[in-house]
């Protein structure tokens, strides 16, 4: 299997990252590739995990919930256990969108989504404050998105 990329390689990604929908046909066209050959390489990208899955955005104003709250969480120790059993438990939060792992002052920084003030205290109340092994919670909420990136920047060189 080929593990270097190329720039045929980097122009399917860019196509496949602005519509991941793309029909393998409508994808060859676009990259200048027969069919096969193009279905060849995706599947190629996929295998060496270089494309790792597909997904519809979603609008989550569209389900009511408006607000996006960063929050920053320290743990009483950062020993293995510790790392690991909070990462278990808040992988079981739905509310969370992402969960880092950080260098720095805090140990997590989490992106959640909720439908207002009160229902960030029943999430803070139910999930995050449940925590195992957290010291510290601070929380700040985005007054409005500037920027959405989806799609990673490639530069096909």
């Amino acid at each position: 299997m080929r593990t270097m990329l190329d720039r045929i390689d980097y122009r399917i990604i860019s196509a496949l990252q602005e519509d991941g929908r793309l029909a393998n046909v409508q994808l060859a066209e676009r990259i200048g590739l027969s069919p096969s050959a193009c279905l060849r390489r995706v599947q190629i990208l996929e295998e060496n995990g270089i494309i790792t899955g597909y997904a519809a955005l979603i609008d989550a104003a569209a389900f009511g919930r408006t607000s996006h709250i960063i929050v920053a969480i320290t743990l009483d120790r950062q020993s293995e256990d510790y790392l690991s059993a909070f990462e278990d438990a808040v992988a079981e939060c739905p509310d969370v969108m992402e969960c880092y792992l950080m260098a720095g002052d805090a140990d997590y920084v989490l992106r959640l989504v909720a439908k207002d003030a009160a229902d960030y205290e029943r999430i803070h109340k139910e999930h995050l404050s449940q925590l195992p092994g957290v010291a510290r919670i601070q929380s700040s909420f985005a007054l409005r998105q500037v920027v959405r990136r989806n799609g990673l920047y490639i530069d096909t060189y």
